[in-house]
């Protein structure tokens, strides 16, 4: 149970980190963005390491798991979550993050053809379930006052697309290296999260001069730097960490579904904070998903 709901603590970390991004993209160019909540997540990262006496723990893990983190951090939060944030910024919220959030079935693939893991018929339906009620949440009504140009939608589309394909490797490669024998605890999915991310942040600085060519993340806004910077503590921090710790303690094709539930936050929220008209696709997606969860829970 504590792995299940480790997951679903990532999913609401991420759908705070959605509206945060969002905000900060009127202001800042992608790969912008995303150098400065690496950057700033990965320095606040060891420095709680070192505060709480748990560096130690970085040095200590084998060869094979800090490659994995590498890789999955340059894969995932370099690369994917550049497309996430260009997805974000062209289609909004609303599009982007249940399109991303298919990630679960291609971990499904995965789990399945390269890991070798058991995965059950339930199992099955559960993920089918929520991709399905994330899929009803992210149609929009035809009223909408502003109509996104076709070419642009498409585009902002398979950004998503690409990013949910892209992520579903990188959280493989992480549940690999967090269920090795001697990575299997707290403090080391704690230091396998820290290296993840700043292997990353010290790859996007190395090629910021190609990449970010007029250094767009020094010249950025105060507002704008610290909601990138608190989204990126919620997310890459907390969210991260979650799912990292969610799959000591359960399969990566239970967590992985649970933890792509972001959408029906995101709908909550909004209904909740901002007083948004409920739809009849809003109250079936969000049963959907609910009993998508309800089956992997139970299995």
């Amino acid at each position: 149970m504590m792995g299940e709901l480790a997951a679903l603590g990532a999913a609401i970390c991420w759908t705070v980190s959605a509206i945060l991004y969002k905000e900060a993209l009127l202001k800042a160019k992608p790969i912008s963005a995303n150098i400065t909540r690496c950057v700033s997540t990965s320095i606040i990262l060891v420095a709680f390491l070192t505060v709480v006496g748990k560096f130690g723990v970085l040095t200590s893990l084998p060869t094979y798991a800090v490659v994995l983190a590498c890789v999955s951090g340059i894969i995932g939060l370099g690369f994917g979550d550049t497309l996430y944030m260009v997805s974000l910024k062209l289609i909004g919220v609303a599009r982007a993050v249940p399109i991303t959030c298919v990630y679960p079935l291609f971990s499904l693939l995965w789990a399945i053809f390269l890991v070798g893991e058991p995965v059950t018929l339930p199992v099955v339906l559960g993920a089918v379930t929520i991709v399905f009620g994330i899929w009803l949440l992210s149609l929009n009504e035809k009223t909408d006052t502003v109509k996104t140009r076709k070419k642009i939608l498409i585009k902002g589309m398979a950004y998503a697309l690409a990013t949910a394909v892209i992520w579903s490797v990188s959280i493989m490669m992480i549940d690999m290296a967090v269920t090795l024998p001697e990575t299997s605890s707290l403090d080391h999915a704690l230091a396998i999260n820290t290296i993840r991310v700043t292997a990353t942040a010290v790859s996007l600085l190395i090629l910021s001069p190609i990449i970010d060519r007029n250094f767009g993340f020094l010249k950025m806004q105060r507002k704008t730097s610290a909601a990138l910077i608190f989204g990126g503590i919620v997310a890459l921090g907390l969210g991260w960490f979650f799912l990292t710790y969610s799959f000591i303690n359960t399969l990566e094709s239970r967590a992985v579904p649970i933890s792509s539930t972001t959408p029906l936050f995101s709908t909550l929220s909004a209904i909740i904070f901002l007083h948004e008209r409920v739809t009849p696709k809003n109250v079936l997606g969000s049963i959907l998903i609910v009993i998508g969860i309800f089956l992997i829970f139970t299995v």
